[in-house]
């Protein structure tokens, strides 16, 4: 593995101290950081993730010194199928920039947004866009009319790839889109007005050398929503998520080339971006993809059953909805390592999980801005209810609204040090919205607008958004730990704490709730009574929830997140 490291990072920049994989300079991950953090350790001014990653790798496959499986690999679900080596990957993303450059005349600079569900052509458009220096802007497909009208007017996008599902909803909007010139559909059908993808890039050639592209040149830029106003666009380098896996090699994964990784989110998430795309490819590792038109909890076990995959990463719906399942039918080939990110995981879960399948599931937090922040490493002491130390280039505390940092135990604002030296995964800012990027940082501090604590071992626990407290009777109540203690009664398959009004206490706990299907015809109050009894005796019963609705599911963002924030906004009377 070190001497394929060797062959894969070889940017030997003239007069600057980088010249290895930091893996080689040193086996503590932290003691790297703090070497980065007092400015020791500079980085190299050119990098492009195709060139100096996926190019390298390729060489590494040539000369034999890489294991045989695919660099990546796609199934439908219904026979069909397509394995990548590094090789046919730089192969076939040469011919689609070629596409992008010649056919649709897009240069170093421009934006493109993609919109594609879960296939091959995703990763093809996303490494061309990197060789040719494009600023790919990625959505999810279930976006509506409305919403890429948004994206394609804010962003000034050039160019746009899609399906021919949504195509029709953008040509909807395009008229009002004076700046979109080209539109890509990925089809075996044709379309008025449209290129077809797929016929352009197969009878393209394949000679296309990289653009040069500066460590902070942008590359990705991603809409996230916030819980006011319209969507920001987030807008990173070619360093922070390109690099970024480079400098800190175990910071999260920790995979070899030999091993393979399936990541089931949306490709709209930039968790799709990390843990489908850069940072798996640095080691040299197999990306696996199921097309997953619908998350069906028996089509994810029964691929685990059916593939040699290693590394399983979900956001904590996925897993909540598998320990359902009688998971002693399942005979797992090769799962080692399991990861669930984007909320926090309630320890009930955990606990069937690995009950029934001997597997720890390990933490992961972060957020669009910033990449992986906080992460339980292998190895690592697990803590239920506990998201991991500091991620590494990372220094995470807990501060108040002053910016103090606060001693461990003490509840807080979960904030990441941006300040003397903007830690390289940063995002770049908030494209064309300065003020949002200057209200993101206090003191010294990016903030990260979630609430939680960090306790002597420098393990932090997440307790809720900063506007997802609920004060009661001057009570402050995190949802979270809310939510852990309901998860435990076997009726609750799901649940969702908000704020709700209330004439004495200003506002009081409410809990939705999923019911599992065979506890469907229970007494309700019966089960109210038994609901509110468990939570006054996991936790303090203060925060038992005074009100409880009982609902067939519950509103979810593409990413899996629940919106509590709708939930709560109906209980105000805001919707």
């Amino acid at each position: 593995k070190l001497q394929s490291l060797k062959l894969l990072w070889t940017l030997k920049p003239p007069n600057r101290a980088f010249h290895g994989h930091p893996r080689l300079l040193s086996s503590d991950v932290y003691s790297q950081y703090e070497f980065i953090r007092q400015g020791k350790q500079e980085i190299p001014k050119y990098f492009n993730f195709a060139s100096d990653v996926l190019d390298k790798w390729s060489e590494i496959e040539k000369a034999g010194k890489r294991p045989p499986n695919p660099a990546f690999w796609w199934i439908d679900g219904k026979g069909e199928e397509v394995k990548w080596s590094f090789e046919e990957l730089g192969f076939l993303s040469r011919k689609v920039a070629n596409v992008l450059t010649k056919e649709c005349g897009l240069q170093k600079g421009d934006r493109l947004i993609l919109i594609l569900p879960r296939i091959p052509e995703w990763w093809l458009a996303k490494v061309a866009c990197i060789r040719a220096g494009i600023v790919l802007i990625p959505g999810t497909s279930q976006l509506s009319a409305k919403d890429i009208l948004y994206r394609l007017q804010a962003s000034k996008a050039t160019c746009i790839i899609t399906t021919d599902k949504l195509a029709p909803a953008v040509d909807s909007v395009a008229s009002q889109c004076q700046l979109l010139k080209t539109k890509l559909m990925v089809s075996k059908g044709s379309r008025e007005g449209w290129l077809n993808f797929t016929e352009l890039y197969q009878n393209q050639s394949a000679d296309h050398s990289c653009i040069k592209t500066t460590i902070e040149d942008p590359m990705i830029i991603f809409f996230t929503s916030g819980t006011t106003g319209s969507p920001k666009m987030t807008q990173h380098s070619q360093g922070s998520l390109g690099f970024r896996p480079l400098l800190s090699e175990r910071y999260w994964l920790d995979l070899t080339p030999s091993d393979m990784i399936w990541n089931t989110a949306d490709t709209g998430w930039i968790l799709t971006s990390v843990a489908s795309f850069f940072d798996p490819w640095v080691f040299g590792s197999c990306i696996f993809i199921h097309n997953l038109p619908q998350i069906e909890s028996s089509v994810i076990l029964n691929t685990l059953c059916r593939f040699p995959i290693d590394a399983l990463v979900g956001a904590p719906t996925l897993f909540r909805m598998l320990v359902q399942n009688d998971l002693s039918k399942y005979k797992f080939m090769n799962l080692k390592y399991c990861m669930s990110g984007g909320e926090p995981l309630n320890p009930e879960v955990m606990e069937q999980w690995k009950s029934q399948t001997g597997l720890d599931i390990h933490e992961v937090y972060g957020q669009t801005e910033t990449g992986v922040i906080c992460s339980v490493l292998k190895g690592m002491k697990i803590k239920p209810g506990s998201m991991g130390k500091a991620a590494p280039l990372y220094d995470v505390q807990i501060i108040d609204k002053n910016a103090n940092i606060l001693p461990p135990g003490q509840q807080g604002e979960i904030a990441v040090r941006s300040k003397p030296i903007r830690p390289l995964g940063f995002f770049s800012g908030y494209l064309d919205n300065p003020k949002k990027t200057a209200e993101s940082e206090r003191g010294d501090f990016y903030i990260t607008g979630d609430r939680g604590t960090m306790d002597e071992d420098g393990y932090f626990q997440f307790i809720g958004r900063d506007d997802d407290i609920i004060i009661s009777s001057g009570y402050r109540i995190g949802p979270f730990e809310v939510e852990s203690a309901l998860i435990e009664h076997p009726a609750v398959v799901e649940t969702a704490v908000v704020s709700s009004p209330d004439p004495l206490r200003g506002e009081v706990v409410k809990a939705f709730v999923v019911l599992s299907p065979k506890f469907s015809s229970t007494d309700l109050n019966s089960l109210t009574r038994d609901l509110q009894d468990l939570v006054k005796k996991t936790t303090a019963p203060y925060k038992y929830p005074r009100k409880v609705e009982f609902v067939k599911e519950l509103p979810k963002t593409v990413t899996g997140k629940i919106k509590r924030n709708e939930l709560r906004d109906k209980e105000w009377g805001r919707i």
